[in-house]
Order: C-alpha cells, then sequence, then structure tokens
C-alpha cells in the first residue's frame, strides 16, 4: 500500500463520488459512471488517471481486472473525516424513533428498544449495552412480599430506572412483619447506595451487628443470602437486533458467521465496545474495521457513543454493520438518538 497523498480537491470530490456510488449501488464503480455527473466535465480518461493514483495511494481496490473499483478501509475513514456532522434526519425518521421510544419509563426497556430501532434506521446490527455502575444505579428502595410458605417476592428498584423481581426460597419462615422490617432497615439505612457497595456493607453489618439486632438481622441475612440484592441486577444488560440485516450477498456469509458468533457471547460485545468507545467522547465515533479489538471483524464498522443522562453515562448505543453502509445517515440517528435518551431521562428525573 502507498503513502498517503496529498489529496486535492478533484481527488477528494472522485474518491467520495466513488464511495457514494459504491455504498448506494453495491457495484464497482467505473470511470464511464462517474463522468456521467462531474461538475467539472472531466473524461474517462482524466478519471482514470485520478482512480490510477488513488489505488496507488491505498484508497481504493480492483475486484476484478475489467471491473471498476471499491473502496478501501482507508477510503471509508477518509469518507468519514469529510462530513460536515450538518446532516438531519427525515420528519418520516424521527418520527419512526420518537414513536418507538416515547413514553417509555424504563432505562432497560428503551435500550432494548433502542436495539431495535437502530437496527432498522440504519440496516445494520443495533447492539446497546446499560452501564454497571453509576449514581442512578443506586438503591430506590426495595421490596418484599410473603408469597406462600418459605417463599417471598422481592422487588428492587435502582435509581436508572430499572425495576427487578425475584421469588427467593428461604431456609426458615419468616412473618409480613418481619419483611417489612427488613425492607424498612435496608431503605431507611441504604437508599441512594451503589448496588455492589450495599450489598458489601450488608454482609459486613450482618457479622457485627447481629448480636445486638438478632430477630431483624436474622431476616436480613436470609433475605440477602438467597439474592434479594444479588449483584447480577447490576450487571451489564446487551441488547443485540439486526442481524439478519446482514444477509446480502454469499460471500457474506463466513463474515455473517463470525459476526453472529460475536454477538452470541454478550461479554465480547461489551469489550467490543469498551474498546472502541470511550466515555469522555462527546461526538459519535466512527470504527471502520474492528480487527484491533477482534481479527475476524475487519470488514465490519462500529458507529456508536455513549448514553448520557447530563455527565453521567449511562450506557452504550452503537451500531455494527458492513463497511458499505450510509454513514451520514447512521451517524445522525445515533446522535439523535442520544440526545433523546439524554432529554427524556433528564426529564423523568
Amino acid at each position: 500500500m502507498g503513502s498517503t497523498p496529498n489529496i486535492g480537491r478533484r481527488e477528494r470530490e472522485i474518491l467520495t463520488a466513488i464511495v457514494e456510488t459504491y455504498i448506494s449501488t453495491g457495484e464497482p464503480v467505473g470511470s464511464r459512471t462517474l463522468a456521467r455527473g462531474n461538475r467539472e466535465n472531466l473524461s474517462p480518461a482524466s478519471i482514470r488517471n485520478v482512480m490510477a493514483d488513488l489505488a496507488e495511494a491505498g484508497f481504493l481496490e480492483q475486484p476484478h481486472t475489467s471491473a471498476g473499483r471499491i473502496p478501501t478501509a482507508q477510503a471509508y475513514r477518509f469518507y468519514v473525516k469529510q462530513l460536515t456532522g450538518e446532516a438531519r434526519l427525515s420528519p418520516a425518521d424521527e418520527g419512526l424513533i420518537q414513536g418507538n421510544l416515547q413514553g417509555i419509563q424504563d432505562v432497560q426497556e428503551f435500550m432494548e428498544r433502542t436495539s431495535h430501532v437502530h437496527s432498522l434506521i440504519s440496516h445494520g446490527v443495533g447492539v446497546t449495552v446499560t452501564s454497571g455502575t453509576g449514581q442512578r444505579n443506586a438503591l430506590e428502595h426495595v421490596y418484599f412480599q410473603r408469597m406462600a410458605e418459605k417463599k417471598v417476592l422481592a422487588v428492587v428498584v435502582t435509581r436508572n430506572g430499572l425495576v427487578r423481581d425475584r421469588v427467593l426460597r428461604l431456609i426458615d419462615e419468616l412473618s409480613t412483619a418481619d419483611l417489612d422490617a427488613a425492607a424498612t432497615y435496608i431503605n431507611q439505612n441504604f437508599r441512594g447506595w451503589e448496588m455492589e457497595a450495599l450489598c458489601n456493607e450488608i454482609a459486613r453489618r450482618v457479622q457485627q451487628e447481629r448480636s445486638e439486632y438478632d430477630r431483624l438481622m436474622h431476616s436480613v441475612e436470609q433475605l440477602y443470602s438467597q439474592g434479594a440484592l444479588a449483584s447480577e441486577g447490576t450487571a451489564q444488560a446487551v441488547y443485540v437486533e439486526g442481524a439478519s440485516n446482514l444477509v446480502v450477498t454469499e460471500q457474506d456469509k463466513e463474515r455473517l458467521r463470525q459476526l453472529l458468533a460475536t454477538l452470541e457471547e454478550k461479554q465480547r460485545i461489551v469489550d467490543l465496545l469498551s474498546a472502541y468507545l470511550d466515555v469522555r467522547q462527546e461526538a459519535v465515533r466512527v470504527v471502520v474495521g474492528l480487527e484491533d479489538a477482534m481479527p475476524h471483524l475487519s470488514n465490519f464498522v462500529l458507529i456508536g457513543t455513549p448514553a448520557r443522562v447530563g455527565d453521567e453515562v449511562m450506557g452504550s448505543l452503537a451500531v455494527i454493520g458492513p463497511t458499505r453502509m450510509d454513514y451520514e445517515h447512521t451517524i445522525t440517528a445515533v446522535s439523535y438518538i442520544a440526545r433523546l435518551f439524554d432529554h427524556l431521562w433528564n426529564e423523568s428525573t
């Protein structure tokens, strides 16, 4: 691959035209196609000369001897840098997004629905991950309800809007009064605590304070030990939708199989987004070629951003797709949904 040339206006315009034409058609782009629409009325021969220079510099490749040229990953990266960020979604797309996301009162539901919306808008794979940390993941309140003998329903509400319930099977019977006392103790002492710290502190207090509050702490110990405040409630939730969008051609099948193998392992998705999305970033990030994190994903693109409420990061919003995707439209959609997320949750808190 040649060194990066000093791209002039003519080279930039032709390269942009090639990228956009290939994104639109999926077919290698020839000089005659470009000659029909260029503003300078360049001849096919002049365009071929520019294309040859771009190919030598590593921006274009030729899949077959007689075929036109297609963009390389380097070309897509250059193209993305030229985008102004001034594009707007169509009223139809804004309506689609708002119609799917308005009225949601739960962060988990918003993230799950967003993965679906991303797949619709981008024709790629929508991926969202909720954060497992932060003040909004702190305890709001807990509630226990006796269901049957030695069986209790535990409901935990956290400040990020998540509501989790679990049926507990206890070793010893607890009365309704015992359950109410345990809930009151936890709510009065631990409201606002981050869940992991809360669990650690309860474990400590069970040992330290048991002799002083024997009956109460026995109840709390049972509920805690049976998983009423289990840490899995604070784990990162991962939502993926739209993998079928990537079935395009026969040659895509192996790459798709490798991507699906990655998407089936949710921890690998968390690792992938963590590798490329910095919680400090403000703008949507575009990564063309994911081979630094996962070598088999070299032909895929990640377009994503942290999901924030004010300054607090609540998770990640992203689209994963083939290099031949509508970058400007997808970037605009991901940015719009991130702003909508911030707006909705600022209103509700």
